[in-house]
């Protein structure tokens, strides 16, 4: 990739409004519900995002100060809150993190991507490979999120759902 760090802040930056859009737009049940038994939901993706865009930022930090950080695990770490924040809610403080750490980015050039780190559990990591990662976990989340959406709008498709095969979760035939 040419320019790696144009690239990745492009996709950090669209991601906060990808999320607005959608937790103030949609119903509170199709944010709610998961994409199938023991998968997240939408919200479970956002508080997911959140959590970790913490984790993302004291990373940076880690690396710019020469410092080794500890691995991160979302089943025991994770904020695990039953009664979450209203979505419009969870989006803002998504936002609101996320321009922080865009910040922090716009604090970095090229020549700091060669900066090493140890991952406690990865071991040797560098910052390009943290960028890399930052941006595919950002995609990941938004994607996983919006198969957990479409799940109702799959199953009520009749014939049509065969063209969604890719993107079936296991919620029943629904025909």
């Amino acid at each position: 990739m040419d320019n790696l760090l144009s690239s990745v802040r492009s996709i950090l930056l669209t991601t906060p409004e990808r999320w607005m859009k959608l937790t103030e737009t949609l119903p509170s049940d199709l944010l709610f519900a998961p994409a199938a038994e023991g998968e997240w939901s939408a919200i479970q993706c956002l508080q997911h995002m959140i959590d970790t865009e913490r984790v993302f930022q004291t990373r940076l930090i880690a690396f710019l100060e020469g410092r080794d950080f500890p691995d991160f695990n979302p089943d025991t770490q994770g904020s695990q809150s039953e009664e979450l924040p209203s979505p419009s809610a969870l989006g803002a403080t998504f936002a609101k993190l996320r321009v922080q750490s865009l910040q922090s980015l716009s604090q970095i050039d090229d020549n700091d991507l060669d900066r090493q780190s140890r991952h406690q559990r990865l071991g040797p990591v560098t910052l390009r490979m943290m960028i890399h990662e930052w941006a595919a976990h950002d995609l990941s989340h938004t994607v996983q999120a919006e198969e957990s959406i479409m799940q109702p709008f799959i199953q009520g498709s009749g014939p049509w759902k065969q063209f969604f095969a890719d993107h079936v979760k296991g919620l029943g035939t629904g025909d």
